[in-house]
């Protein structure tokens, strides 16, 4: 009897072994998913600099691909890529080890995050100070439009920077929802810029809404922080 009680618990710990395999494996492909993100977003940020570095589009793009490009920035690009491909690599061998089944999951399905505002107490701030003027000094060049992602895995503070420079000069703070429409940001835009309601554009038409903010905004410098993108 004892014998058979050994044997039928066997396969809840096999179960529980399972399990906790399962839950092991979601969270290294984040993992690998925040590594990947991470790889687009740089190169996305390299190939934004170099446009508004260079001449025309098509001397961007050769320029960008050209050996005449720093060589530590591509080699950098490559183990970064290499990297990454060992890890999904690893990820696919171990769900085919020990079994794990990819369980199909309902795209129409919205997650909510939590809309955020542009309120920072001293408290959530620890040794933000270079990171902060470093972005500042970037923002405020005489140049062309900046762009600046701040991007991460979630949690290391990206929204607390970004709140911390929005609140140095005249700025623009917009939550952008999961739900995105255009329109919704265009007044929410309007209404940061003025600091009025956002009632007060319920009623305009798209057209209208793109003319006001472009009357509102020309010849002067600003900065827009779009959250949560």
């Amino acid at each position: 009897m004892e014998e058979a009680s050994l044997a039928y618990g066997v396969y809840d710990d096999l179960d529980q072994m399972k399990h906790t395999l399962s839950l092991i494996k979601a969270v290294q492909i984040k993992h690998v998913l925040n590594d990947a993100e991470n790889i687009v977003a740089d190169f996305e940020c390299e190939a934004l600099r170099v446009v508004n570095t260079y001449g025309g589009f098509s001397r961007k793009v050769r320029h960008f691909f050209s050996t005449s490009n720093p060589l530590v920035y591509h080699l950098r690009m490559a183990h970064q890529l290499k990297d990454l491909i060992k890890k999904l690599d690893k990820v696919t061998s171990d769900r085919q080890k020990f079994g794990l089944q990819i369980n199909d999951v309902d795209t129409r399905v919205v997650h909510r995050r939590e809309l955020t505002d542009s309120h920072v107490t001293d408290s959530e701030v620890i040794g933000r100070d270079y990171d902060k003027q470093k972005i500042l000094k970037l923002l405020l060049k005489d140049e062309s439009l900046s762009i600046v992602p701040i991007v991460g895995i979630g949690g290391l503070g990206k929204t607390t920077l970004a709140k911390l420079i929005f609140n140095d000069e005249s700025k623009i703070w917009v939550c952008v929802s999961e739900d995105f429409e255009l329109r919704n940001l265009l007044v929410k835009i309007l209404s940061s810029a003025l600091n009025s309601t956002q009632e007060m554009y319920k009623n305009l038409e798209m057209q209208q809404l793109k003319n006001h903010l472009r009357d509102t905004l020309a010849g002067q410098k600003f900065l827009l922080v779009l959250d949560d993108v």
